[in-house]
């Protein structure tokens, strides 16, 4: 056993009488250990409970001959840290989560890992420790939240951002804003759309790094405790059968996360989160992969923000199972590629059923012909942005406008719900990416006001930072280079013609080569914005949003 280096022969007595002052016997130290990597918290809507799963995770390991012990790491809440210096610290938390398992992993040498997870960050981060430990690990998740209910529509926390912006134009009341803000988040659990951190549960199940089920079973459900209890089993089977993330999490199972991703219509950033995972199994993501699937893999799932369920409903309808056997029937899955139950992702799938068709519809019977999201380039973005293209409506599919240039999120949200933005503009904010902002903060709120004040089918936001998992609307993110390192965003001038091709995957400023090249040659680096502490440090070391913002 690998935990045999920290407990094994006469000379680790003094290891063993450490253990012993944890209250363990010589049994329970002569057994397989299981690291238990919790991300509890009491800020984090989706983590408040997971000491709760902790506990069944442990009385799983238990009853199959392990050893559990449980040590923390962080936890962020996107929510609570949008549109504030605060969410500079999200995408930035993910490396020291990963780095943290790590370092707890390998300081103590546990025979195998089970990690406790939900949220945007935390998800990705885990599944990055995981593959590069490579020792037996999988993931559970804390589940999805119940979606709230307000004058009888079921509703989510973007309601309530949308709502900030009907309030700036008259379209609510602060009373009725109010009354949102107290029903639209009901209880524990990640937020109830298909954002990121329930887009990252889901295709946890899709790389086979989780258990049927983690994706979508509702945090409040018994089912979650039971999900996490035989997580607790299975860990103890991985480790006897020695399967290691590296047999898991290998470049067809990526493939099939990406075909999931674009029929469930998930969050951008898996666009950032899947290369990083895949970086750390020493397999490259580009880019063009992700354009090359959605053409090929339809858009199934009638899931908010660009649908009108929930993920209670997706649960009701067979989860990711049954969606993936619907993928399969046309050849579109990757089926022999091993998972944590032990078996290939096609047995596991074989049996199951769509409930609701509403829901998840048949590949005969798309929501859209291709996936969810695509990757546009041009000479304002000539490594990259990235679009929830079906989350645009039709009419902005094409658009072409005035640039209005924000070089932060403050100075363009000020000038939304001020009302000084016009119909057919592209707003443009920059410095905002990886390494300019630092930490590529997410742009919820101005999208959410932009959408709130009825203007989705009227103006476009184009940003070097990312959006959240609820965004909808013609918003395109990760514009790469950014404007920090010299990309051509950070040369657009207020005035100037950006077109948007979303169908032909183009984003161009309407500007010669020439003008192009002589407005770069005037561009300084601006002074960075932090000089002090993680996010200076982040800073210097983090690639571009096309590499997956990881650090070199």
């Amino acid at each position: 056993m690998r935990s045999d280096i920290m407990k094994k022969g006469y000379e680790k007595a003094p290891h063993r009488s450490l253990m012993k002052a944890l209250g363990l016997k010589d049994k329970d130290i002569a057994q397989p250990i299981i690291g238990i990597a919790n991300s509890a918290n009491e800020i984090v809507p989706g983590h408040i409970h997971l000491d709760e799963l902790a506990k069944e995770i442990e009385r799983g390991v238990r009853e199959a001959g392990g050893t559990p012990l449980e040590f923390g790491t962080i936890g962020i809440c996107d929510g609570i840290a949008m549109n504030h210096p605060g969410m500079k610290y999200s995408l930035a938390s993910r490396e020291l989560i990963a780095d943290s398992i790590e370092s707890m992993a390998q300081a103590h040498p546990f025979d195998g890992l089970v990690l406790l997870t939900n949220c945007d960050k935390i998800t990705p981060g885990m599944l990055m420790a995981a593959a590069r430990l490579n020792i037996p690990s999988l993931i559970v998740s804390g589940g999805p939240m119940l979606a709230g209910k307000y004058r009888g529509e079921d509703v989510d926390l973007i309601d309530v951002f949308e709502g900030v912006g009907k309030v700036a134009i008259g379209k609510m009341t602060e009373e009725e804003l109010k009354e949102l803000e107290d029903l639209a988040c009901p209880g524990e659990g990640c937020c109830a759309g298909i954002f990121t951190a329930n887009s990252m549960n889901c295709l946890s199940e899709a790389l086979g790094m989780a258990l049927p089920g983690n994706g979508t079973i509702l945090a409040v459900s018994l089912k979650r405790r039971e999900l996490a209890r035989l997580a607790g089993k299975r860990i103890l089977e991985l480790v006897k059968e020695d399967i290691r993330p590296s047999q898991i999490m290998t470049r067809k199972a990526f493939e099939n996360a990406i075909t999931v991703d674009m029929a469930l219509g998930c969050s951008s950033n898996t666009v950032l989160h899947l290369p990083a995972i895949a970086q750390e199994c020493g397999i490259e993501l580009d880019l063009e992969l992700f354009n090359q699937i959605s053409a090929r893999t339809p858009h199934l799932c009638d899931v908010a923000p660009s649908g009108k369920y929930h993920m209670q409903d997706l649960d009701e309808a067979g989860g990711i199972p049954a969606l993936m056997n619907e993928l399969a029937k046309k050849n579109l899955l990757n089926l022999n590629e091993l998972t944590v139950t032990g078996s290939r992702i096609g047995e596991n799938i074989k049996e199951a059923e769509i409930k609701r068709k509403e829901i998840i519809k048949s590949l005969e019977n798309p929501l859209h012909r291709e996936g969810g999201i695509a990757i546009l380039r041009g000479n304002l973005a000539p490594d990259g942005g990235v679009v929830k293209q079906v989350a645009v409506s039709k009419e902005m599919l094409k658009h072409r406008g005035k640039a209005r240039v924000f070089d932060s999120e403050e100075g363009a949200v000020e000038a939304i719900l001020g009302g000084r933005i016009k119909k057919d503009e592209v707003i443009v904010i920059r410095y905002e990416g990886p390494k300019g902002g630092p930490g590529m903060r997410e742009m919820l709120t101005p999208t959410s006001a932009v959408c709130g004040m009825g203007l989705e089918k009227d103006v476009a936001l184009i940003t070097d930072g990312r959006f959240s998992g609820g965004t909808r609307g013609p918003c395109i993110g990760h514009i790469s280079p950014e404007a920090a390192s010299g990309g051509p965003i950070a040369i657009a001038k207020d005035g100037d013609l950006i077109s948007i091709d979303i169908p032909n995957k183009r984003i161009d400023i309407e500007l010669s080569e020439e003008e192009i090249r002589e407005r770069l040659s005037q561009w300084r680096a601006p002074e960075p914005k932090i000089k002090k502490g993680y996010l200076a440090r982040y800073a210097q070391l983090v690639s571009s949003a096309d590499k997956g913002a990881i650090l070199k």
